[in-house]
């Protein structure tokens, strides 16, 4: 996330300890501690949205929400409900009766009349 290497991580440290000295520990706990509150409020958020959801969201996950999880989800699963795993086979089929069925007219034959066609 922040791209920060071994080496940075160490100046950063030394850095830390100069400017910051012997109160680091303190402010390493109170980061701690509000991380840990953070993580809390989100969770209870979370629950409170699916209670409010009810009882057909239970599956409900809000990462779904996410563009990149929510294509994945629903594109790249393996159930088809549209049943597109066969459908280049079907296309192949139709092709291949296309290509049978559009032989060439002579110079005076009518080509064929569809009457239920629009």
């Amino acid at each position: 996330m922040f791209d920060v290497g071994l080496f940075e991580a160490l100046v950063l440290g030394v850095i830390a300890l100069v400017i910051f000295g012997d109160k680091l520990p303190t402010y390493a706990k109170e980061a701690a501690r509000a991380m840990r509150q953070l993580r809390q409020m989100a969770q209870s958020a979370q629950n409170d949205l699916k209670a409010g959801l009810g009882p057909e969201f239970n599956d409900f996950d809000p990462r779904d929400l996410n563009p990149k999880n929510f294509v994945r989800k629903h594109l790249f699963e393996d159930d088809d409900p549209l049943g597109l795993k066969d459908f280049d086979k079907d296309f192949d089929d139709a092709s291949s009766y296309a290509n049978e069925s559009s032989k060439r007219l002579l110079a005076d034959e009518r080509p064929p009349f569809d009457a239920e066609a629009t």
